[in-house]
């Protein structure tokens, strides 16, 4: 897989020198020149991304891969005709295949998106951009190195609404100065049904290349897909599933991507009431210092108390944020939001589709072969999955929770104070306080952005999350 071939290495000769054409295999498509796909992962989510991409004109999806056998035949109904498989180097290897689009578990994400680089593809690739921020600035080096185009699934940065919001809040400063941003995700999850015993791998499953650079474990939990993320091996929980939305749109909204990753986060959470599988938080909170907006986070998947089934809310946002002024707020998430004065009187809506042509912006930048036109190219992808992966490594080093530790982090901001005390308030209605022994809380984490790495008492501990061990045959590939 690491050895391009001469053909190959032709076309991206050609496209480091600025050319257009299609003079040599495919990979290079021309704008009039059928784009072939290969679809690597076919659960809800891949399916979804089938669905979009067999509608873009002009593509053809050519290959279906999965480890589950029957997923991939299930993705037929798709794309009849095309060809499928379980392992995904079948379809790399094929020269006729142009771009590859990967939907599969978080911990294949990089991997995947590497090896369709190195064999010349062009790569959409679902959110979170990886599983660690050293393997996704591996994956960022082999974008460049092999002049590849890659997308990374935050839909909404296709929505236009987007654009119209931060020119609102930041150029016309239709509320004034910012003063800081709170995004929550509030939604209910189920615990992980635990097995009787080590889980059966169904059959028509290679288990062997499903977990991939993943540790190959027993697992203790009643089904296979789906459930991996809240596996700290697979997966990156909620903050690392529906947090790097609402994080993206912070970061593009609230504070006009002009900040890539925090100075100084603290972190609190716990997997709490569930006596269950999974591994994850289900309480996370964080305080960002982004150098100049503060930015709070607030994530629940329990219920507001025992026995309902409604979720939380700030502001009227469950999966959102609230960027706050000295003239008003601004709340939205996915598709608008509205913007409200200081009496809390709306003075203004903004509606979108919630990035609904995001597959074709990718398409267009392929067939143009500019980087510039895409949308959520792989560098903002890897800031925005990266505040959320901190957070993750934010939990994993934390220790004894007290609300005294965790002011720390900024003594004068009345906002923070608030929402620590309202995630207490949550679970003492649910019987139990942040006090628990499950709760726990990190120091404040002074990050150095240019090296991606914690400084400071905690960084040994902390920067040895910041990657992983992969498993021979799947180790990440040198780069150069």
């Amino acid at each position: 897989m690491n050895a391009l071939p001469r053909r190959r290495f032709l076309q991206q000769s050609l496209f480091a020198a600025g050319s257009t054409l299609a003079l040599v295999g495919r990979g290079m498509a021309a704008p009039s020149e059928e784009i072939h796909a290969a679809v690597i992962g076919l659960g809800d989510r891949g399916k979804l991304l089938a669905t979009q991409a067999a509608a873009v004109p002009g593509l053809k999806i050519t290959w279906l891969i999965d480890a589950d056998e029957s997923r991939a035949k299930e993705g037929l109904k798709i794309a009849p005709g095309a060809k499928t498989g379980q392992d995904m180097r079948k379809a790399l290897d094929d020269k006729e295949v142009d771009v590859v689009i990967i939907g599969t578990c978080n911990h294949w994400h990089c991997l995947a998106a590497i090896w369709a680089c190195e064999a010349g593809k062009d790569v959409y690739v679902e959110k979170p951009l990886g599983h660690n921020l050293a393997e996704q600035r591996r994956l960022i080096e082999a974008a460049e190195h092999y002049n590849r185009i890659v997308q990374v699934g935050t839909q909404q940065r296709s929505d236009t609404v987007q654009d119209e919001i931060r020119r609102f809040l930041h150029e016309e400063k239709g509320l004034g100065e910012i003063q800081y941003i709170r995004a929550n995700r509030y939604g209910l999850r189920e615990p992980v049904a635990k097995s009787n015993g080590a889980l059966k791998i169904p059959e028509g499953i290679d288990y062997n290349l499903w977990c991939g650079p993943a540790e190959k474990r027993e697992l203790h939990r009643s089904r296979l897909h789906y459930d991996w993320h809240w596996d700290w091996n697979t997966g990156n929980g909620e903050m690392g599933n529906w947090g790097v939305h609402i994080l993206d749109d912070v970061r593009n909204v609230g504070l006009a991507d002009k900040v890539g990753l925090p100075k100084r986060l603290l972190v609190g959470g716990g997997r709490m009431l569930w006596d269950d599988a999974g591994e994850t938080p289900n309480v996370h909170f964080a305080y960002y210092d982004s150098g100049s907006i503060p930015v709070l986070f607030d994530l629940s998947n329990l219920s507001i108390k025992p026995g309902s089934k409604a979720s939380p809310a700030y502001m009227g946002t469950r999966s959102g944020y609230t960027v706050h002024c000295e003239g008003g707020r601004y709340s939205g998430g996915r598709g608008g939001g509205a913007a409200y004065d200081k009496d809390n009187k709306r003075i203004r809506k903004f509606s979108g589709n919630g990035g609904k042509g995001h597959m074709e912006n990718f398409i267009d930048a392929v067939r143009e072969r500019k980087r510039s036109i895409l949308n959520a190219d792989v560098v903002q992808g890897h800031y925005s999955s990266s505040w959320c992966e901190l957070a993750n490594v934010g939990y994993k080093v934390g220790g004894k929770y007290s609300r005294d530790a965790a002011m720390d982090v900024n003594q004068s901001k009345a906002e923070w104070a608030e929402l620590v005390d309202q995630a207490n308030e949550r679970l003492v209605l649910h019987g139990i306080s942040l006090d628990d022994p499950g709760i726990a809380l990190s120091p404040v984490m002074d990050l150095d952005s240019a090296s991606e790495r914690f400084t400071g008492d905690i960084g040994e501990k902390a920067n040895a999350y910041l990657s992983r061990s992969y498993r021979e045959g799947f180790e990440l590939p040198k780069i150069g």
